[in-house]
């Protein structure tokens, strides 16, 4: 097959259209063509006038040879990843089961190395009648939530598996996503997504192959302690039931998430070195997608068209404000792991066929922000803001929300009008000076009418904002080296976002598969 890239494509093309435009790239007829494989797929929508996308694709054409000898490059297919088989002596450990602890627990199981995973929280099906009971009822288990169980914080999300990361293990993961369940376009799309509903499935599926390889999964297992003798890990000790248990290893991968913060207190106290890190807070803007949709694409656009966005602005003052998570089509839910705190997040299935968008609106905090040199004190801020919300919006579990209007003093009502809240169990009204420091939202109105002049009706009065966002990465990095083991303890490797080493589903895939090919190179 025969690589070609630059075809131009209207949105609503099929197969045939492809066909066409691949024969016109290569100068050939169209019955010359075989097969056609998209390798890549983006949006162009720079000009509303011409809105299409732009693929690069694998052609099988007949007298391959002939075009390759004038220069076309021939295409050379993805060749999965290859773990050497190895048994470690004793069964490793991993700590967690979202995206970082899911592909640490998949790499040592191709291997041979029989892992046990210790998942805090319950497999997809009970977690999400769990999650469900919450934002039905306001009834919280702090084990099982949007935060712990199966799949990790990741599972209750758009499902993006768009990275900043440029690791050469990205399509691995994706190849193993596709695998399991989820749509085989995010292996070419250029801004991948999963959605809620169908990475449910995908998680549970990869927990099947897991097992299928050998691996454990242990559910409602909650982490309390490590031993170590000579400076190495020597055994792990959880909790299931009310009963203790311990388990010997000689590695552990910790991929605990960002939210587990008795966790941290439990290294803290073991004296395992970490580090204070710098994180985000904010809230979640909602606004009817028709309304972003008309104003990234322009009012004729073709209805099947969903936008998404990203936006950036840097303040005067040194501070940097950024949309993050953006969920088109999708609700914003309650997300919180302890009592008598709020916390929130986006979540899109996989059609994003909801009536608003949301995404997070951050505000970029650092270590000088915390008040204090403690290790935890980031993380104590984030409580901090989270119980405060708790507090103002009426100590049921309520969000606090307040209209785009009265924030930016344009009104003095309170008011819902077309953009209606998706929080569940309920809102009320709060001014977020109430229990956001007021720098983060002094920071926040600066940056709406900025973010206005990219989208039109970012700023719009009935927009509607819900708070806080406080767990967008973690508040501590658990220092580790060039071996991916903690400088304090060996055979301790920090994974994931939780550890700091991750932002998001497939960073956090890759950083997981990278500590179980660190375990195994240990043994060899």
């Amino acid at each position: 097959m025969i690589k070609i890239n630059e075809i131009a494509l209207p949105v609503n093309y099929d197969e045939e259209d492809l066909k066409k435009a691949a024969a016109r790239k290569i100068g050939c007829c169209k019955r010359d063509i075989i097969l056609v494989k998209i390798l890549k797929k983006s949006l162009d929508a720079r000009k509303k006038s011409d809105i299409h996308y732009v693929l690069s694709a694998a052609v099988e054409i007949k007298d391959e040879e002939r075009l390759l000898k004038k220069g076309f490059e021939k295409y050379s297919p993805f060749k999965p990843l290859s773990v050497p088989a190895k048994k470690t002596q004793k069964r490793p450990v991993v700590v967690g089961f979202g995206p970082a602890g899911i592909f640490a627990a998949l790499t040592l199981a191709r291997s041979g190395s029989r892992p046990i995973v210790l998942e805090r929280g319950l497999d997809a099906d009970s977690r999400k009648k769990k999650t469900e009971l919450f934002w039905a009822e306001g009834r919280l288990d702090s084990e099982c939530n949007v935060q712990f169980g199966e799949g990790g914080a990741g599972t209750f999300s758009d499902g993006k598996l768009n990275t900043g990361t440029h690791s050469p293990l990205i399509n691995q993961v994706l190849w193993d996503f596709a695998e399991c369940g989820a749509p085989s376009e995010i292996l070419y799309l250029a801004k991948p997504h999963i959605g809620t509903d169908k990475l449910l499935v995908t998680v549970k599926n990869l927990r099947k192959r897991i097992i299928s390889l050998g691996g454990e999964i242990i559910f409602g297992a909650k982490f309390t302690d490590f031993s170590a003798k000579n400076g190495r890990i020597s055994s792990v000790s959880y909790e299931k039931d009310g009963k203790a248990y311990e388990i010997e290893t000689d590695d552990l991968i910790l991929a605990s998430g960002h939210s587990a913060r008795d966790t941290f207190e439990i290294l803290l106290n073991k004296g395992v070195f970490m580090e204070q890190k710098a994180f985000s807070v904010g809230m979640r803007i909602e606004h009817l997608q028709r309304d972003i949709n008309r104003s990234m694409f322009g009012e004729n656009a073709p209805k099947e068209l969903i936008a998404d966005y990203k936006l950036a602005a840097h303040l005067p003052n040194g501070r940097g404000v950024y949309t993050f998570c953006m969920c088109p089509g999708g609700q914003v839910l309650a997300s919180s792991s302890e009592s008598e705190t709020i916390v929130t997040n986006g979540m899109s299935y996989y059609s994003r066929r909801g009536e608003n968008a949301n995404s997070a609106v951050l505000v970029g905090i650092t270590p000088k922000d915390f008040g204090s040199k403690e290790i935890l004190a980031g993380a104590n801020l984030q409580r901090k803001i989270e119980k405060a919300a708790f507090i103002k919006a009426g100590k049921n579990y309520h969000a606090p929300i307040i209209n785009v209007g009265k924030l930016l003093n344009r009104t003095s009502d309170y008011e819902i009008k077309k953009v209606k809240p998706t929080y569940r169990p309920g809102t009320a009204f709060v001014m977020p000076q109430e229990y956001l420091p007021e720098y983060a939202v002094d920071c926040i109105k600066k940056a709406l009418p900025i973010f206005a002049k990219k989208i039109s009706c970012f700023d719009d009065s009935e927009a509607v904002l819900t708070g806080p966002e406080t767990r967008s990465s973690s508040p501590v990095r658990i220092t580790r080296g060039e071996t991916l083991e903690s400088i304090s303890v060996k055979g301790f490797y920090p994974c994931g976002e939780g550890a700091g080493y991750a932002g998001g589903i497939v960073s956090a895939a890759v950083d997981g598969l990278r500590c179980g090919m660190a375990v195994l190179e240990k043994n060899s």
